[in-house]
């Protein structure tokens, strides 16, 4: 067998419970051991449930450790790891929690979700200089409607059906959380200003407001829609300035 075959077939027979060990794996006795192939295929699924209690560890505290791991464990089954690195595992496990049936009467699970996966990307990515307050400040004002940002490489807007932003925030630490005064939709800027990875709530406005800078408009474009709500564009751009999420296009 070529050792790409094999490496497939030992990569399905780890996924799937009720496979038996591939062939050419052999035990003591010279021949394939289903008992310790099953001790081999426990631990990769311990490795992976791991990997997931790590990127969601409010996902985690809201249903509690026994939902999780079942719910975890279920990811693993369906889902096999498409890097060897640990840290990228799980990007879809938002999405299943989403579908998960178990999961149907919390609805918002799914929200924190995206935003515990947004800020493990955050903390990750690629470094860049970002915009700083003192660069925007010595801009020509006939130039700001012309300006065009990208976003910084750890920057990410979300939008949620759910007070996603405050269940996370509200299970920081180690107090009691609190549940959200006002329970709507919620956007929020994940972004990573000094190294430390933040989550703000943007205002009214905010995401599309952001979501237009980062999708290519110039400040003046992005700035229309606010303007047609009767809001000021200027606090929205010094918010994601003072975040570190911006870096200066053209």
């Amino acid at each position: 067998m070529r050792f790409d075959a094999a490496l497939s077939a030992f990569a399905e027979a780890l996924a799937d419970p009720a496979a038996p060990p591939p062939a050419f794996t052999h035990g003591r006795a010279g021949r394939p051991d289903a008992k310790r192939f099953s001790v081999y295929r426990n631990n990769v699924a311990v490795g992976l449930i791991g990997a997931l209690e790590a990127r969601f560890p409010v996902c985690r505290r809201l249903v509690g450790d026994d939902f999780f791991r079942a719910m975890a464990r279920a990811f693993v089954r369906e889902r096999k790891p498409a890097s060897p690195v640990l840290l990228h595992y799980g990007v879809e496990f938002p999405d299943f929690v989403a579908g998960f049936e178990p999961a149907r009467e919390l609805p918002y699970l799914a929200d924190v979700a995206r935003l515990e996966s947004a800020w493990v990307e955050s903390y990750h990515a690629l470094d860049a200089a970002p915009l700083t307050l003192a660069e925007l400040a010595a801009t020509p004002a006939e130039q700001l409607p012309h300006l065009k940002f990208a976003f910084h490489p750890a920057a990410r807007a979300l939008a949620f059906a759910h007070p996603a932003a405050s269940i996370w925030a509200a299970h920081q630490g180690d107090g009691e959380p609190q549940a959200p005064e006002t329970w709507a939709p919620e956007a929020a800027l994940v972004a990573r200003p000094e190294v430390d990875v933040c989550v703000r709530i943007l205002p009214p406005g905010g995401f599309a407001f952001a979501c237009a800078l980062r999708d290519g408009a110039n400040l003046g474009q992005a700035a229309e829609a606010l303007a047609a709500e009767g809001l000021d564009p200027i606090p929205h751009l010094v918010g994601l300035v003072e975040a570190g999420a911006l870096v200066p296009l053209s």
